[in-house]
């Protein structure tokens, strides 16, 4: 249900694939945006993992495509590497490769994951509950204005090993409903209900749907704490 491919490996694993892309946001004077690099990194690396992981990909590697300039990689490394940090990624390994003939006058990145996933399917047997946004969803310059508003990294792993949460889903480009119509199509004809805005863009990964056992809800608002957003038919 995320945006990644899922290629069977062999007869127990299969490799988990996702990307994301940014363009127009960096330090050049035609950039629509202006951030500096270790940003455009930070949040285009944030949408890739959180795809990966949400299909079930444990991350082994970062690739990165640099279209913004040879001398920026250092700031490119830096920002994946703080994501990184955040999730407590010990044994990933980031390579890549800079467009270096020929100057671009806009910034622009690419950023892939790769994971390694069980050939195992969860028991969809089980009724989604509850739903909940984690974080706000933000776009442009709204996620460094409300950097405070933006899911942690961290928050998004320990969600992804909670048994009690079926569904983890990161909040793209168009909205939350869309998201929530992925896996409970059922919304489209009912009138979803929160405090946050569900038709705008989730822009780098800024939250993420989740669908959770109602037992849990308890310790999943305590832990996410000012960043829990419930869902509401």
């Amino acid at each position: 249900m995320s945006d990644a491919l899922i290629i069977p490996f062999n007869e127990t694993e299969s490799i988990v694939v996702s990307t994301d892309n940014s363009g127009g946001i960096g330090i050049k004077p035609d950039d629509v945006v202006k951030v500096t690099y270790d940003v455009v990194a930070y949040y285009s690396f944030r949408v890739a993992i959180m795809d990966c992981m949400a299909a079930g990909g444990d991350p082994f590697s970062v690739l990165i495509h640099n279209f913004c300039q040879e001398n920026s990689w250092a700031e490119i490394n830096a920002g994946i590497n703080k994501g990184i940090s955040e999730m407590g990624l010990t044994s990933i390994q980031v390579i890549g490769s800079t467009e270096s003939n020929f100057s671009l006058l806009q910034s622009a990145l690419g950023i892939t994951v790769l994971g390694k996933k069980r050939n195992k399917e969860r028991n969809e047997q089980q009724l989604f509950i509850k739903f909940a946004v984690i974080g706000t969803p933000l776009v442009g310059n709204e996620v460094i204005e409300h950097a405070d508003q933006v899911a942690p990294l961290s928050l998004f792993k320990w969600m992804c090993q909670q048994k009690d949460v079926i569904h983890i889903l990161p909040v793209g480009s168009k909205g939350i409903l869309y998201k929530l119509k992925q896996i409970y199509p059922e919304f489209g004809q009912i009138q979803a209900k929160s405090d946050l805005d569900l038709f705008k863009s989730g822009g780098p990964g800024t939250c993420f749907l989740i669908a959770f056992h109602e037992e849990s809800e308890d310790l999943i608002i305590e832990k996410a704490g000012p960043y829990f957003h419930r869902l509401r038919e």
